[in-house]
């Protein structure tokens, strides 16, 4: 139950389920897209009960933590593209400004169902503008992924020192 803890309390707090059990996925815009005639479907019947649409990207993890960066130096994070739809899907990334310091490489190609492709996030760690800070100057940027049915954006953030 919701309303206890493990040891059969009360609960102090209320339980937060994760977005994906909610059925709804964080940072991503929806695309207005057009039903596709040529695309194969699915029609089994574990898909025929669900309201859901049957195509989709996760990333793992959500969002990329740096933390504290030393200048000069380049820096890089693994994040997964999971493809948790019934078909396969298309993706491609908008590479971030070159101000920001951070590139994405990947291997571009479809994405068939069940399977994930790896994202490389690279950061050349460089303090913007010519004033001395004096300390810690931080980066944040939203890295945009551009997929057949929404737009996923990946937060990407780091303390440069």
């Amino acid at each position: 139950s919701l309303l206890v803890n493990a040891a059969g309390q009360p609960r102090k707090e209320k339980v937060k389920l994760p977005s994906s059990l909610q059925g709804r996925k964080p940072n991503s815009i929806p695309n207005k897209k057009i039903e596709d005639p040529v695309a194969g479907r699915v029609n089994t019947s574990s898909l025929a009960t669900r309201r859901q649409h049957h195509s989709g990207f996760h990333l793992i993890p959500p969002r990329v933590t740096l933390g504290v960066l030393k200048e000069g130096c380049t820096y890089a994070a693994t994040v997964i593209l999971k493809n948790v739809g019934v078909n396969f899907s298309r993706f491609r990334v908008k590479q971030p400004p070159p101000h920001t310091g951070l590139r994405v490489m990947y291997a571009p190609g479809p994405v068939a169902a069940g399977l994930q492709v790896e994202l490389e996030i690279e950061i050349f760690a460089m303090v913007i503008g010519g004033e001395d800070t004096g300390g810690l100057e931080e980066i944040s940027h939203d890295v945009e992924i551009l997929t057949e049915a929404e737009t996923l954006l990946l937060p990407v953030r780091a303390n440069i020192l």
